[in-house]
């Protein structure tokens, strides 16, 4: 732009110089004894150069003139432009600044999200571990309840609830139901079905007693049978007066097994408020 100012205000300089340089150079080459020739047409070619010279500065000014009108424009122009750049400059570092800003607060929120992440996974472990252990305790009171429950296992039962009697005789083999209990610590015994369930696995003596009444047709009997298998039988028979007949045996039992007496086919069993027909076992130790 200073260089489009300077070269116009040259020309002008240089126009002048020359012109003033051809006025000197004309005087001084006129001969003198010419001088009065040349007065008599010389005034008017020089009036005329001079003349010629102003309209020329004239004309440089004019063009000067329009053209710093016009460079005025263009620089308004390039002006506003250079504004209009420089505030667009501004608002977009604003921007970059508030997205970096943005960023950075994106990080902290993620490296926040992965400390919580790895906080909750660490609680989750911790439960899980707290949970085995809650369980292994509850198993272990479980266990302690257990043991302390089944080394206190024992029942006796007579066969008949009150009266006298006899039960029996069947066409063929038939649980034995004793209803009078006399004892049924630990509650394995069942006066409705007459089974006894193990509750733990150990070692179990059971005992049967069977009275028997006289009769020249019909013996008493029953067996000590588990898990629907024959044992042990007590087995007594008379024609007249009255006798019993006695067993026992230690099973080893594991849990849920089932031990019950099974009347012997074609038998009765006598018994009364003395109790002479009675089923009884107990828990000698846990295996």
């Amino acid at each position: 732009m200073e260089m489009t100012l300077c070269f116009p205000l040259l020309l002008l300089i240089c126009s002048l110089s020359t012109a003033q340089h051809q006025t000197e150079s004309d005087n001084e080459i006129i001969p003198h004894g010419k001088q009065a020739e040349s007065q008599g047409r010389g005034p008017t070619n020089v009036s005329d150069r001079q003349q010629t010279g102003t309209q020329d500065i004239h004309a440089v000014l004019r063009e000067m003139s329009a053209l710093l009108a016009e460079q005025r424009v263009e620089m308004r122009h390039l002006q506003r432009e250079n504004e209009a750049q420089t505030a667009k400059l501004k608002e977009l570092e604003l921007q970059k600044t508030e997205v970096e800003r943005q960023k950075t607060e994106l990080e902290l929120q993620k490296t926040e999200l992965e400390r919580q992440k790895q906080e909750l996974q660490a609680q989750a472990a911790e439960l899980i571990t707290m949970k085995a252990r809650s369980n292994v305790t509850e198993h272990q009171v479980e266990a302690l309840m257990r043991d302390g429950e089944v080394k206190q296992v024992a029942f006796s039962a007579s066969l008949l609830a009150s009266g006298s009697g006899h039960v029996g005789p069947f066409n063929t083999q038939t649980p034995l139901v004793f209803r009078h209990v006399l004892t049924n610590i630990g509650n394995a015994y069942n006066p409705n079905t007459g089974f006894f369930i193990a509750p733990v696995r150990g070692a179990y003596h059971f005992e049967l007693y069977i009275g028997a009444g006289g009769h020249a047709s019909h013996a008493s009997g029953a067996h000590l049978v588990k898990n629907g298998g024959q044992t042990f039988m007590a087995y007594e028979h008379q024609p007249s007066g009255f006798g019993s007949s006695a067993n026992g045996a230690t099973l080893l039992l594991e849990v849920g097994d089932v031990v019950f007496l099974r009347q012997w086919g074609n038998t009765r069993i006598f018994d009364n408020e003395n109790h002479h027909s009675t089923f009884s076992g107990h828990l000698l130790f846990t295996m």
